[in-house]
């Protein structure tokens, strides 16, 4: 199964280990080096099978490929996934052996990929890998790195929310503006309370019950069943928690006019945004709107800008998203085909 998988990607470089010590694959994928470094996150997750987690590190490194040259940094797309049998307890002996030896490997590479958080992964866990290797971001503030990346993101997102208003209805006034927001953690959440500022009606859905009842709270909003986020009516659907949450079978069912939100990998297949197209559903690409995460650690720790200009190149990503539609229109195009176009173009450039 892994040479059927990686016949088909177009990628550069994967390293792949089986570490006895802690029973952990360790896949880790350059998808392009074109822009600069492979950089991507971390993810440290449960598989049912090895080659899910290699197919996870194949498909998500070259979204980031993308995502890189459309929020204009200078890196390129890499991922890894440490797929283990049980995700070790935070600040656990097990989880700090297991981060040390992959540390390692990501110091074996000399640089070709930057290790950044990703699924339960944080801070925190960069401070370990910092132990071993130079070439992570997002260290705590203390070990000297920009932190938690989850605000940059949500910040993004927000702005990319308005653009797409406005293109919609010809202002970015979100005021009794309905935003559903599925998934409020450490982005979604952060999110609401951007929305919640600017007048927006916040609904609010999670996993975790308690989680979505807590943020509804705190911003005047409601609670809708995890269950039931499909077919809820509002004006604006934001996918911030799983990817492949928009598929032949759940688009016909969606009651709102545009789809932006923080997830990877909205899209079950790439044919799927002309469903969307077709049911004249506005959708912002997500490796563009969820892109602040990077320009994020990119322009506090390799960059050196100041809060002004992060300030403008997270607001940037609503006018890039801006740009992108208006292609759209005048292509006759998905706005997944126009990002994607955008972000082959960047790269053929410096290729």
């Amino acid at each position: 199964m892994f040479e059927e998988l990686l016949e088909r990607w177009d990628g550069e470089q994967v390293a792949v280990r089986y570490d006895e010590p802690t029973r952990a694959w360790m896949f880790l994928g350059v998808h392009s080096t074109v822009l600069g470094p492979a950089m991507g996150g971390t993810r440290l997750k449960t598989y049912r099978q090895p080659e899910d987690g290699l197919r996870d590190v194949l498909r998500l490194s070259a979204a980031m490929s993308y995502k890189q040259a459309a929020a204009g940094v200078p890196y390129g797309g890499g991922k890894a996934v440490l797929a283990v049998a049980a995700v070790p307890a935070p600040g656990s002996t097990e989880r700090r052996t297991l981060l040390l030896r992959y540390a390692a490997l990501v110091e074996s590479l000399h640089g070709t990929y930057v290790t950044a958080a990703d699924m339960n992964t944080a801070a925190p866990d960069m401070d370990v890998i910092g132990e071993r290797t130079t070439h992570v971001l997002g260290r705590s503030p203390d070990h000297g790195g920009a932190g938690d990346p989850a605000p940059g993101t949500a910040l993004g997102v927000f702005h990319g929310i308005r653009s797409t208003w406005q293109h919609v209805t010809g202002s970015p006034d979100l005021t009794g503006v309905t935003v559903l927001i599925q998934g409020v953690g450490s982005v979604g959440d952060r999110l609401a309370d951007h929305l919640h500022e600017a007048g927006a009606d916040v609904i609010a859905a999670d996993a975790d019950p308690a989680r979505a009842e807590k943020t509804a709270e705190r911003v005047g909003g409601s609670v809708v069943d995890a269950d039931g986020v499909i077919g809820a009516t509002c004006d604006v659907y934001a996918p911030c928690a799983t990817g492949a949450v928009l598929t032949a079978a759940t688009i016909p069912r969606l009651a709102c006019r545009i789809v932006a939100g923080a997830a990877n990998n909205q899209l079950g297949e790439p044919g799927d945004a002309a469903l969307l197209r077709q049911r004249g559903i506005l959708y912002a690409p997500d490796y563009v709107i969820n892109a602040g995460g990077v320009i994020h650690l990119a322009g506090y720790e390799t960059l050196g800008w100041d809060e002004a200009m992060m300030q403008a190149r997270l607001a940037g990503i609503g006018e890039t998203l801006l740009g992108l539609y208006e292609t759209a229109e005048r292509e006759g195009i998905t706005t997944a085909e126009a990002a994607d176009r955008l972000a082959r173009e960047r790269i053929a450039a410096r290729a």
